[in-house]
């Protein structure tokens, strides 16, 4: 087995958006990690890229059809509490399957060739590196070790792509199949789907299907047919949708189903991109449907979410506003729809307001699947299992964000966050400034706190400071060559 990855050494890296669904089923097996356990769970995870917390119907957007992801909802457990593992896509998918945060990884930006950074920044991008680096120890090598077979299907952006090769990457050994799964269909160091969303797809790891055949069809038969193959023995599938990324496109019938609508006065700000939507939907219906055709419902644990907060917001007009989007801090940013159903275990039709977040899966699925995970192995999240089986509000003493680096958009403010209770502080590097709301009153961030509040804003700033350094966090540089604004 890989060494636990304390600090991964460092290079330089980039963006997302996405959901995620999981599913855990019953199937027996017997295996030398635990030759006293008859059962083993399997494992799906489909993730939707860029998904918006408002952008399913049962999420409150009443204009798209999700009728898969609103069934799981009233078959399980929805939170209103989710949190991604950043505010773009290649560290909350590094945090999500490593179950380390970004900042301990020191990958803490979307993966790109391009450096992004504003024109005379006061700070400079904090060091990066460009891929997870093989040695970091993935929740696919944890569950292949324990009898696992692991098959992975979609967005990974996890390596750099090397455009001189064709977007081959450049460090093969940094790809899906590297990481503990038995294959790469369509993963490789894009944010997006380099060739558009219909075959010819001109991804060197996805071999073009007919020509207009659709992405997201292409991969929800993929991963149907690995778990036909592999129903009867424990399995994995890691479904990492390029849906609903840009460039913003769909099929023809979908885009003219809800074009009509708005037309008859649907509130859709987008009527391309709510099309989308309801095509993640149906991957993750596809996924369902096979799991009931095969009798694998009933022991079965399914989490949808996604990867951050979205980009094409949608705001319900009786839903409070977010504030930013997918490359900001703020909850627009971080917040992510999360939906959980485990027949038997979790109560139908409840709602959670725990505070989780993708560093929770790691040890969610090692405790689902009794695995112990190695005592040296520096996990930062907490198995949810007896939040689900119980129904109890999860205790935890805070969550953590680090974005010491610029989006796509170079717009972003360097900073962190700490999450204790209702109180976040947001705490600015370039000056070392805080803003500080309550969460409970004010889920917008309109009404900042920390000049009323200054003893609890010191007390968090100084909390977050001592994480940062527990973890060894790189940080911002400060541009040699910065020229202040004058003044006349």
């Amino acid at each position: 087995m890989k060494q636990p990855n304390r600090h991964a050494p460092l290079s330089l890296f980039g963006l997302i958006a996405c959901g995620i669904l999981v599913t855990l089923n019953a199937a027996t097996a017997n295996t030398p990690a635990d030759p006293n356990r008859a059962e083993r769970p399997n494992i799906v995870m489909v993730m939707v890229d860029d998904l918006g917390l408002y952008d399913l119907n049962c999420y409150g957007y009443d204009a798209v059809d999700t009728p898969y992801a609103n069934q799981l909802a009233e078959d399980g457990m929805l939170f209103t509490n989710a949190y991604a593992g950043a505010p773009v896509c290649s560290p909350s998918r590094a945090a999500t399957i490593s179950g380390q945060s970004p900042a301990r990884l020191h990958l803490t930006n979307h993966i790109s060739t391009e450096h992004f950074a504003p024109e005379n920044p006061i700070l400079l991008n904090a060091p990066e590196i460009k891929a997870l680096p093989p040695e970091t120890i993935t929740y696919a090598e944890m569950l292949r070790d324990a009898g696992y077979i692991c098959g992975f299907f979609g967005k990974w952006h996890l390596s750099l792509s090397d455009w001189s090769k064709g977007g081959r990457v450049h460090d093969e050994n940094t790809l899906p199949d590297k990481q503990g799964f038995v294959n790469n269909i369509g993963g490789n160091g894009n944010g997006g789907p380099q060739g558009g969303w219909f075959s010819p797809y001109k991804n060197p790891y996805l071999e073009n299907g007919p020509e207009g055949e659709y992405l997201p069809e292409r991969l929800a038969s993929e991963a149907v047919a690995f778990i036909k193959e592999h129903k009867d023995r424990p399995f994995m599938v890691n479904m990492w949708n390029y849906t609903v990324h840009s460039p913003i496109k769909t099929t023809e019938e979908l885009t003219e189903k809800y074009k009509a609508r708005k037309r008859a006065g649907a509130e859709i700000g987008n009527p391309v991109y709510t099309g989308m939507i309801e095509a993640a939907d149906t991957v993750l219906g596809r996924i369902l449907e096979t799991l009931d055709e095969l009798g694998l419902r009933d022991n079965t644990l399914v989490i949808l979410t996604s990867d951050n907060g979205g980009f094409n917001y949608v705001a319900p007009k009786d839903k409070p506003k977010l504030r930013g989007t997918k490359g900001y801090l703020y909850e627009g940013g971080l917040r992510v729809p999360m939906i959980v159903r485990w027949p038997g275990k979790v109560k139908p039709g409840s709602v959670n307001d725990s505070q989780v977040t993708h560093v929770d899966f790691f040890p969610t699925f090692m405790e689902a699947a009794n695995i112990k995970v190695p005592k040296d192995l520096p996990l930062d999240g907490v198995s949810i299992v007896p939040t689900l089986t119980n129904g109890v509000e999860l205790e935890r003493d805070a969550i953590y964000f680090h974005y010491p680096n610029y989006a796509w958009h170079a717009k972003n403010r360097l900073g962190g966050v700490i999450i204790e209770g209702d109180y976040k502080l947001l705490n600015w590097y370039d000056d070392d400034s805080v803003e500080l709301y309550n969460l409970a009153e004010d889920f917008s961030e309109q009404n900042d706190l920390s000049k009323q509040n200054p003893e609890l804003s010191d007390r968090l700033k100084r909390k977050l400071k001592l994480w940062l350094k527990d973890v060894d966090a790189n940080m911002p540089i400060r541009n040699p060559d910065y020229i202040a604004p004058s003044f006349k």
